[in-house]
C-alpha cells in the first residue's frame, strides 16, 4: 500500500518543536502522508493546521495518539466515530482497556512510535 494512502490524524498535537507530537507531524509531512491535527490550542506546523475542535475528517486511515491515557477518554466517541484502521499509543499513551476497546469494533490498536515506524518504513 502507498504511504499516500494512510491519512493520520495526530491526535495531542503541539507547536512546541520538542514535543514528540510536533516531531511526528513534520515527519508524516517528510514522507508525504496526508496529515490533519487535534491539539488543545490551534496552530500550525509547517502548513498542518493544529484544530481544537474534533473535526469529522474523512478518509483517516491511522490516528496517533500522543495524549495520556486520563486524556484519552474525551476523544474515545470522537476516534470511534471516524472508523480509522488502526491507532498508534505512541510511548506514555498505552491504555489497554481503550486498545481492547478498539480491538473488539475491528480497529488494529498498536503500541509502537510513529517516529520508529516511520524512520524504518515499518508505517
Amino acid at each position: 500500500m502507498k504511504l499516500s494512502l494512510k491519512k493520520t490524524l495526530v491526535l495531542g498535537a503541539s507547536e512546541n518543536a520538542l514535543r514528540y507530537s510536533n516531531m511526528a507531524i513534520r515527519k508524516l509531512s517528510q514522507h508525504k502522508i496526508e496529515t490533519v491535527a487535534i491539539g488543545n490550542k490551534s496552530g500550525d506546523v509547517e502548513g498542518v493546521k493544529i484544530e481544537k475542535e474534533q473535526f469529522l475528517f474523512e478518509n483517516i486511515h491511522t490516528i496517533t495518539l500522543y495524549l495520556n491515557p486520563n486524556n484519552q477518554e474525551q476523544y474515545k466517541e470522537y476516534i470511534l466515530s471516524l472508523k480509522p484502521e488502526r491507532v498508534i499509543f505512541n510511548p506514555g499513551t498505552e491504555n489497554s482497556v481503550f486498545e481492547k476497546e478498539l480491538i473488539a469494533k475491528g480497529i488494529d490498536a498498536i503500541e509502537a512510535c510513529t517516529l520508529v515506524m516511520l524512520s524504518t518504513d515499518q508505517f
